[in-house]
């Protein structure tokens, strides 16, 4: 079971929704830990219990573009998809949140939940939350997933990110930029994206690489312009026990090739 040392107090789960996608049923609810609330929609997976994915989204958007893949991971295990604090359909928490503040309440919703070992999956700056967490505590889980990895170094200005999201845009199906938009200026809020951009630039996931203990798959789209496949191999070779794989697509590759990246998460999942 998770056991996280920064303790965040849960506040009582509010009703769900049920909902369908794919032939997948999944079920939306809201959680509070102190100040901080997310929204968490679960796929309850087979009757033979199987592996548990915790799906992370990526920076001003939401874990709704992962739900073509979670429809595929739910066949072999109970998926989760979090909405961090601010983001998607998680409400406005009227402050700053870090990396770290994020990585908590991750921390704290798996404790509550009790997972045992689930496989953590990161997307972009998704990645960067996930390894924050995976390091400050590694029993959370051995096995991590860090798809589209963030920024590389030398991009981590805030007009060569924006630049690489138009570049991406450009190569993107259109319902992800109506998506993107959507996310961006409605969900999110303009103020509060920027505050996490900053935060997104400032972190250094390269200096805590060395200390991910968590076996690591890093998938990266042959087509995507804001992470590329040196940065990516870069961060499969800092990371102790990492391997590389590419599939095709551009930056948000869970929504263009589910069935792929599924395919490739719950291998890494299985293997000893």
């Amino acid at each position: 079971m998770v056991r996280v040392r920064r303790r965040m107090r849960a506040r009582p789960e509010s009703s769900y929704r049920v909902r369908r996608i794919n032939g997948a049923t999944y079920f939306t609810s809201k959680r509070a830990f102190d100040d901080l609330t997310i929204v968490v929609q679960r796929f309850p997976g087979p009757p033979v219990p199987g592996p548990e994915f915790v799906l992370v989204h990526g920076v001003a958007v939401s874990s709704r573009y992962f739900k073509p893949a979670a429809a595929q991971l739910s066949k072999l295990g109970q998926v989760y998809l979090v909405d961090l604090p601010g983001h998607g359909a998680a409400p406005d928490p009227r402050r700053d949140v870090s990396i770290p503040d994020h990585a908590a309440v991750l921390g704290a919703f798996l404790a509550e939940a009790g997972m045992r070992n689930p496989v953590l999956v990161g997307h972009s700056w998704g990645s960067q939350v996930v390894s924050q967490l995976a390091v400050e505590h590694p029993e959370v889980s051995d096995r991590v997933v860090l798809m589209a990895p963030t920024l590389e170094p030398e991009r981590r200005t805030f007009w060569r990110a924006v630049g690489r999201l138009f570049v991406d845009g450009a190569r993107e199906p259109l319902t992800v930029v109506l998506l993107n938009i959507w996310e961006y200026w409605v969900r999110c809020g303009l103020p509060f994206a920027l505050a996490q951009m900053r935060h997104l630039l400032a972190d250094r996931i390269e200096e805590r690489l060395p200390r991910l203990t968590a076996r690591t798959l890093v998938i990266r789209g042959d087509g995507d312009p804001i992470v590329s496949e040196s940065w990516c191999r870069a961060v499969t070779a800092l990371v102790p026990d990492g391997r590389f794989e590419t599939v095709v697509g551009p930056h948000v590759i869970m929504h263009t090739d589910p069935v792929r990246v599924a395919e490739l998460i719950a291998d890494h999942a299985e293997r000893a």
